[in-house]
């Protein structure tokens, strides 16, 4: 097929790579012109995937008619703050009959809207697949052994993404819960600040592991108060990617959490970096959409605090410990 990759990130620049690697053309769209010129001479992304041949079948440009002609699927990476305004930008260029995959992770921060939801309202008419899971860029870049979920409302359109997709080294499987894949996605992040918080303020494994099993019971309950299903949380796209971006060193929410726990402050923690750090703009939205639904987060609360509330992480850790005892089962 005739691909078109928007978001010539680390995460974007792997999934062209996996696509042209399958025998597909790829268009990828990068806002930074040193990304297109060295892509195209040096056949490397040096500031986001250094290291990375990027294969010969992928052309990047800058500009985003000519990423989006013709494409049959068009994968959308941008950072979540910004995906309307770029998949906007490109709605007169898009093929009526293109399936369209949605492959960042948040939530929205002024309508609290998912990221499939997204693109679904600024480009109608078209099937979108949420492509979601435990997949560190440099680590899918490298074939290294992944696995993935498309999901969609389409099952023709989510079989579609598989294909293109699917290799010997990167599965893709299907799924129809839309909210419970992408949710997964985008609560990982926060789950993954507060896990690197604790590692930071010296916290051992007892603590990393009631985090995460904490932090995955409050990702069920939003999904299911939104209507999605319990048992997606418990798969690739809910425990498999909050175990990897909890625990991976290659993980920059973690890595940001652990910066703060020793100390530094939001700003120096997000000083002189390229990359986003998604958890800290979905701390927000998360908060949002857990007052909306009435359903209690204490550890994205918490993380809440002491990301935008100046609340010391370990008085947030000491807070999370002495709350009114419960039943661990809702």
């Amino acid at each position: 097929m005739k691909c078109a990759v928007v978001g010539a990130g680390a995460w974007g620049t792997a999934l062209a790579n996996v696509l042209a690697a399958n025998g597909h053309s790829v268009s990828l769209w990068a806002r930074e012109p040193d990304v297109v010129d060295a892509i195209n001479t040096g056949r490397e992304n040096r500031r986001f995937l250094p290291g990375i041949c990027v294969e010969d079948r992928i052309r990047a440009t800058d500009r985003m008619s000519e990423a989006l002609g013709g494409a049959e699927l068009v994968t959308y990476v941008a950072p979540s703050h910004a995906l309307r305004e770029v998949a906007a930008s490109g709605v007169t260029a898009v093929r009526a009959d293109a399936v369209l995959v949605v492959a960042s992770k948040g939530i929205e921060r002024e309508s609290l809207a998912i990221m499939s939801d997204v693109v679904a309202d600024t480009l109608p008419g078209h099937a979108v697949v949420a492509l979601s899971g435990p997949s560190f860029a440099a680590e899918v870049a490298k074939g290294q052994p992944t696995a993935v979920v498309a999901a969609s409302a389409s099952e023709d359109a989510a079989s579609v993404v598989q294909r293109a997709l699917s290799s010997e080294v990167f599965r893709v499987y299907t799924h129809h819960d839309v909210i419970g894949v992408e949710l997964g996605g985008a609560l990982k992040n926060v789950m993954a600040v507060a896990t690197g918080i604790a590692e930071g303020l010296g916290l051992g494994f007892n603590s990393r592991a009631a985090l995460i099993t904490r932090g995955l019971a409050e990702m069920t309950r939003l999904g299911i108060a939104l209507g999605a299903s319990q048992a997606t949380f418990a798969g690739l796209a809910g425990l498999g990617d909050l175990v990897l971006t909890c625990t991976g060193a290659l993980s920059r929410n973690r890595a940001l959490g652990m910066e703060i726990g020793k100390g530094s402050t939001l700003q120096q923690a997000l000083e002189g970096k390229d990359t986003v750090a998604e958890g800290v703009l979905n701390t927000i939205s998360a908060r949002a959409l857990a007052e909306r639904e009435g359903v209690d987060m204490p550890i994205v609360l918490a993380v809440h605090r002491i990301l935008f509330e100046a609340q010391p992480p370990r008085l947030a850790i000491a807070g999370l410990m002495t709350r009114e005892l419960r039943p661990e089962q809702d």
